[in-house]
């Protein structure tokens, strides 16, 4: 399954995508500046056991994100996370190739991924965290119609620092835009 855009397609995740750029964005400083990752190693070998982890997990659809031009994988994003009960998920996103920074290719990939959320997995709610010095996903979840839901004091710790964790999130509706 793939889901399509003007400049991007979301595709699942395949085991080969261990033997292109993947790994190496989760080793990437100014990538994970904002996120949990980079602290340690992260190896072809992690990146293939994670990608087996998630293929067919109904509590997790993690998708590659291809540049349509070039057929490139670019970066990943998922909805984690999911609770049936609560019809809710965890949206993230990691646009690891910098070279396509800057391009409104993270709105694109969020805008695809939030409608399939609701409209294919029925979902009610989708959210997301994300370190109170990540502006640009700040931005992105306010692009993607989160609202500002709150702050977890000093909850994330990177490079010996403590962050608190701003949290977003949107609910369907009958007039959410599509």
């Amino acid at each position: 399954m793939s889901l399509v855009g003007k400049n991007i397609y979301l595709r699942a995740l395949h085991v080969s995508d261990v033997d292109g750029d993947y790994p190496s964005w989760l080793n990437d400083k100014e990538v994970c500046k904002y996120n949990s990752h980079g602290d340690t190693l992260y190896t072809k070998e992690m990146a293939l056991l994670y990608i087996k982890s998630v293929q067919d997990s109904p509590t997790c659809k993690v998708f590659a994100i291809c540049d349509k031009t070039s057929d490139k994988h670019i970066g990943n994003i998922s909805l984690q996370a999911i609770c049936a009960k609560n019809e809710s998920a965890e949206f993230a996103i990691l646009l690891g190739d910098r070279a396509f920074w800057g391009k409104g290719l993270s709105k694109e990939a969020g805008k695809l991924l939030i409608d399939y959320g609701f409209d294919t997995l029925n979902l009610h709610r989708i959210y997301c965290g994300t370190n109170e010095a990540n502006l640009p996903m700040q931005r992105l979840a306010l692009f993607l119609g989160m609202s500002f839901e709150g702050r977890r004091k000093e909850a994330m710790k990177k490079n010996g620092k403590f962050y608190d964790i701003l949290e977003y999130g949107i609910v369907s509706t009958s007039t959410r835009d599509n």
